[in-house]
């Protein structure tokens, strides 16, 4: 099927979908669907529109020009106009093949952030938790809320693990390239030598589901009480409020002890569960997904990498892209961190558009 042809079928479904509205759905629930499936062609139906306005403009304009029985005055304003429409005729066409490309159901969710330590110690642990600020600061930047849920810390400064919920406007659209194994290299502050070493620290972001999205049944489902306690054992609270709960059917896992109260951390356990499975349903509804995100989690080692940070040279490489940027204080800092996103999705937009010729 050609884009033309395509660009067809979605006029004519915006058109059917219109149809359908103006008389009437009795169903509550279709009538929700075909509302949203109509907005959600709308803005895509009127690029088209344009679009397809542009071309016939420029095809017009053509045969002024080439006319040459045509005033030279009004040639001359056509050929400027024509040489308009032709710089706008790949943007709006980019526009639309952008507008058609298959929409991830998850981008406008809010989205569930877990960092790890990996490989490298103490050190690894400290960049976990820069990692685990550095998206806080993010957050803050664009206006969202960061919600810290969960972290095992180790009483150095470091974290083994760090758990956060991020709500906000396209929150998962934008951080769901993060996923993977992040690589440090610098000089440790215990380190009497003055060598590089190199550690990791892993990130995963998931959509947060909904209820609606993920069905858990309580008989799948063994929760566990136990006394929360801080770093070295120290006791952080002299009630057994810190939860436990497993998925049976999978085996997932998840605690959470950061507050007072058992209900709340059940349901910021459940918060986390019921993305964890989400995201399990997804990569099996989509295997080639299912293997993306395995290369892109990992282990944790450092050779399974996504981005290095190198401090000594002050710089970031993202090695899916072979972007590199001499600005490391700011990607830390959350403020150039758009940069690194922005080509992410960029090479992403790209790939997807070339399937789509």
């Amino acid at each position: 099927m050609t884009l033309d042809e395509k660009f067809d079928r979605v006029i004519a479904r915006h058109d059917e979908l219109r149809d359908a509205l103006a008389a009437g759905v009795a169903d509550s629930g279709a009538f929700a669907r075909l509302s949203k499936e109509y907005a959600d062609l709308t803005p895509v139906a009127e690029a088209i529109a344009e679009l397809k306005k542009a071309r016939a403009e420029a095809a017009d304009i053509a045969a002024m020009v080439a006319d040459p029985d045509s005033d030279a005055e009004m040639r001359a304003m056509a050929e400027e106009e024509f040489a308009d429409l032709t710089r706008r005729i790949p943007a709006l066409e980019r526009r639309v093949q952008l507008a058609l490309l298959p929409k991830d159901e998850a981008d406008e969710k809010n989205a569930i952030l877990e960092v790890r330590a990996g490989t490298g110690g103490d050190e690894a642990a400290l960049f976990a938790a820069e990692l685990f600020d550095m998206y806080r600061r993010y957050a803050a930047l664009r206006g969202w809320r960061f919600e810290t849920m969960e972290v095992s810390d180790t009483g150095l400064g470091g974290v083994k693990e760090a758990i956060a919920n991020i709500t906000g406007r396209n929150v998962f659209a934008r951080l769901k390239f993060e996923s993977g194994v992040h690589r440090v290299q610098r000089v440790p502050a215990t380190e009497a030598q003055g060598r590089i070493h190199t550690s990791a620290a892993t990130v995963a972001v998931l959509p947060e589901a909904e209820e609606v999205d993920v069905h858990i049944d309580e008989k799948d489902l063994r929760i566990d009480v136990f006394r929360s306690s801080g770093p070295g054992g120290q006791s952080v609270n002299t009630t057994d409020s810190a939860v436990r709960i497993t998925h049976l059917p999978t085996g997932l896992v998840v605690s959470q002890q950061d507050e007072k109260s058992q209900h709340k951390n059940k349901a910021k356990a459940m918060k986390v569960l019921r993305a964890r499975l989400y995201e399990r349903e997804r990569a099996e509804k989509d295997a080639v997904r299912a293997a993306d995100r395995k290369s892109q989690v990992g282990s944790g080692d450092r050779s399974e990498r996504i981005r290095t940070y190198n401090f000594p040279q002050g710089r970031v490489t993202d090695h899916r892209i072979n972007l590199t940027l001499y600005k490391i204080d700011k990607v830390m800092a959350g403020e150039a961190l758009d940069e690194v996103i922005d080509a992410l999705i960029a090479e992403d937009e790209a790939a997807r558009l070339a399937e789509l010729q």
